[in-house]
């Protein structure tokens, strides 16, 4: 899933960001959902989210652990 939505995110999710300084390499940062940033339903660089370690990014990967 990717991190376009802000019906597919909820706290507690985990989740693939890039954060800004990262933008130019696309490095994906990987951490737990605490705030989700970004009011608009829809975001087509992706939601802004704050990590429960207080990083802030936008949401490129959702990762679902279904079985």
């Amino acid at each position: 899933m990717n991190g376009r939505n802000r019906k597919d995110l909820q706290p507690g999710l985990t989740v693939d960001i890039i954060l800004k300084a990262d933008q130019r390499t696309g490095k994906l940062t990987r951490g737990v959902v605490k705030d989700i940033l970004t009011n608009s339903s829809t975001h087509p660089h992706g939601i802004k989210v704050r990590l429960t370690d207080g990083q802030v990014g936008r949401v490129q990967v959702i990762h679902t652990h279904e079985k």
